[in-house]
């Protein structure tokens, strides 16, 4: 069975779902996008989602299309529609159709689009008892990598490099300092302090990275928000990332040199049993 998809108010089969060619997102990635995980058939954080498409579509000129409870209404249709127990909703909001120019048009109707995608096991992934293993790449973003917009080409790039070395995913550096992964924001551990880059134009304002801090410092953890380098990182006692998808994922090597024992360690595997543990309790 095909799954139902949401496209402008209708919820349709995805072989029957289209936007025009002449979409914004489409030929300028004029758009953003949010991904809120679904675990035992609730939304995991859907209010930090919401609050952040908010932003970024405020930071392109653009206005939220639908308020919060409409979002919310068709995120759990979706969820209901497809039988989603553990699994993805990605929302995609474009400036909408015009003629191709580089101006903003004046009168377009927004896009919005809706889909899900089934994780089953999404809290139980195995990567998370073994570890992924990252390489560095220099960042070659643009310069407001703070708004979540479509323009994904280089990330793209780096995970198939990544693949290419026999890795799972890639660390983007900057003057020597890690900025984020190319999906994912990046910690490390030095005698039990977590370090993690600072907010700013740098890098994505996760909202995992937001609960796992909260919830790092409520467990009376170390906490540094400030840039670290990729020696350090190579040095580090641990090193994770977090993500909307991946939750807190331990990383064991970097740029084929293993960090620590070579192992997810103990501060990474217990934020993530705390993250999920807190998210099934608040989902909605």
């Amino acid at each position: 069975m095909s799954r139902i998809v949401y496209v402008n108010g209708d919820f349709v089969p995805e072989e029957e779902a289209s936007v025009s060619v002449f979409d914004r997102g489409f030929l300028f990635a004029d758009a953003v996008y949010e991904v809120t995980s679904v675990l035992d058939g609730k939304l995991i954080d859907f209010d930090g989602h919401c609050a952040r498409l908010d932003r970024s579509l405020s930071e392109l000129g653009m206005s939220m299309p639908m308020d919060r409870d409409a979002f919310l209404e068709a995120h759990r249709e979706l969820v209901a529609r497809n039988d989603i127990g553990d699994g993805l909703i990605y929302l995609q909001v474009t400036r909408g159709a015009a003629d191709r120019d580089f101006h903003y048009p004046a009168d377009a109707t927004q896009t919005v689009v809706m889909f899900t995608q089934a994780k089953p096991g999404l809290a139980e992934n195995p990567q998370a008892q073994t570890g992924i293993k990252v390489i560095s790449i220099p960042d070659l973003r643009w310069d407001r990598c703070d708004i979540k917009t479509t323009q994904l080409l280089y990330a793209s790039m780096g995970k198939m490099k990544a693949r290419a070395e026999g890795a799972d995913d890639a660390w983007m550096v900057d003057d020597g300092k890690v900025t984020e992964g190319t999906s994912n924001n990046a910690y490390i551990v030095k005698d039990g302090t977590i370090v993690t880059r600072q907010l700013g134009n740098e890098i994505l304002p996760g909202i995992t990275r937001t609960a796992v801090l909260r919830f790092a410092r409520e467990a009376q953890m170390k906490v540094e928000e400030r840039a670290f380098t990729l020696e350090e990182a190579r040095t580090a006692d641990e090193a994770f990332v977090t993500s909307a998808s991946s939750f807190v994922m331990p990383v064991v090597e970097i740029d084929g040199a293993r960090v620590g024992a070579g192992a997810p360690g103990p501060i990474a595997k217990r934020l993530r049993d705390i993250y999920i543990e807190e998210m099934r309790r608040a989902a909605s």
